[in-house]
């Protein structure tokens, strides 16, 4: 029995739909009006001062874009039975235990999405209650995780604005439901073990072997969950490990192993309606909007792999490591980097807790284009571009691109 929720197979997938519903469209209506119903499920969508408008066609959306995916544990429905937790009444409330920031920039595209670990402390700002009858208090210094439990999606948005100094223009939070049937949909996710193999009988029953793997349903929440076990048994840890998880979904979301195959993509669509039509998928106004969803999929499908960033919001450990201080100078780097679009090189580790280790590099899939390309221009690239001179992050940055292969590190290694 599991003893935390972790819902980001859920966020993965559904920007695996962000990502399909093109290719679908492109092959008939059908996939579009699935979409189309699923506006007839989102009355609970959350209103964002910074919603933006929809340009009126279907035309890739203009300029950058943030987009705020959290994923938060609950013991409402399915998901209590799924946590012993839970089941014996040792939490309560609803945090974001998983928060990530996607940034999608203008032209030439690029995408930077920053992991914030859930125990970095930082300031909660005074959030107002869901039910609209005030606010609640600021306060100094807080888990970010419990950002949530005060306001809901609205709070860790203003909670990650306040951060970042970022304008966020659309959110989502899911919940840890329907998450095997999404990874099976995917048909899988490759994964690398390193040397002697993981294993975590106590907290997740995880136990791989050393070598690669195909993980989907249970395999695939622990594997997404587990933190005893790799690098230094960290939430740190986690986060490259997940990092690892969300790259080769890209890269299998860009082939034609997922992208060419409208039955599977529609399976997607419509398991993600499923959860939108249980309460457990959560969207700001702007992202109910499923021309939305077709518009940000026309912006990003063939971004480079090495444009497309996994990093962690840079932190140092508490004196106790049971949490971790921002270290801001080297995020405000970061973030003007991404400001003026230029394309980021890392310097960092993979991992801020020894989770992963880099082993190689993958050759990014022809373009799913019908244009002519121009002679000498590399695949996946815009040969109309004109190269910019890479910017250096700072070390203190860990993280990987999708064109690097890693592998779990096993703890104590």
């Amino acid at each position: 029995m599991l003893q935390t929720r972790h819902p980001l197979v859920s966020i993965l997938a559904m920007l695996g739909v962000v990502l399909g519903v093109v290719a679908v469209s492109a092959t008939g209506i059908t996939a579009y009006n699935v979409w189309a119903a699923a506006q007839t499920v989102v009355d609970n969508a959350v209103v964002l001062d910074a919603d933006k408008p929809l340009p009126p066609s279907l035309d890739a959306i203009e300029g950058g874009v943030n987009l705020l995916m959290v994923g938060t544990d609950s013991c409402e429905g399915e998901n209590a039975k799924l946590s012993t937790a839970c089941m014996a009444g040792d939490t309560d409330g609803e945090r974001n235990d998983v928060t990530m920031l996607v940034h999608i920039s203008d032209e030439p595209r690029r995408v930077t999405v920053v992991s914030f670990p859930r125990d970095m402390l930082e300031p909660i700002p005074s959030c107002p209650k869901e039910d609209g009858s005030g606010n609640y208090s600021a306060m100094a210094s807080q888990k970010l995780n419990v950002s949530y439990s005060y306001g809901g999606l609205t709070c860790t948005v203003m909670t990650i604005e306040a951060i970042t100094k970022q304008e966020i223009d659309f959110a989502a939070a899911i919940r840890w439901s329907g998450v095997i049937a999404m990874s099976d949909a995917i048909g899988g996710v490759d994964v690398c073990i390193g040397e002697g193999g993981i294993s975590d009988p106590e907290h997740t029953g995880l136990t791989l072997s050393e070598g690669e793997h195909t993980l989907q349903g249970w395999e695939a929440l622990q594997f997404l969950r587990i933190r005893h076990g790799i690098g230094n048994g960290s939430d740190l840890g986690r986060i490259s490990n997940q990092q690892q998880f969300m790259s080769s979904m890209v890269r299998k979301l860009q082939s034609d192993a997922v992208l060419a195959d409208p039955a599977r993509l529609l399976t997607l669509a419509t398991t993600a309606i499923g959860q939108m039509q249980k309460g457990e998928l959560k969207l700001s106004s702007g992202l109910a909007n499923p021309t939305l969803m077709v518009q940000i999929a026309m912006a990003v499908k063939n971004v480079p792999f090495e444009d497309i960033v996994f990093v962690q919001y840079p932190t140092r450990y508490s004196d106790d490591a049971l949490r971790v201080y921002p270290v801001t100078e080297a995020a405000d780097q970061l973030f003007a980097a991404l400001e003026a679009n230029e394309p980021l090189t890392l310097t960092g580790d993979p991992s801020q807790g020894g989770g992963v280790e880099v082993t190689g590099e993958v050759v990014q899939p022809e373009p799913t284009t019908e244009a002519t390309p121009t002679p000498g221009a590399s695949p996946g690239t815009d040969a109309t571009t004109d190269p910019q001179q890479r910017v250096e992050l700072p070390s203190d940055i860990a993280g990987q691109t999708a064109d690097q292969t890693t592998c779990t590190v096993r703890e104590g290694k």
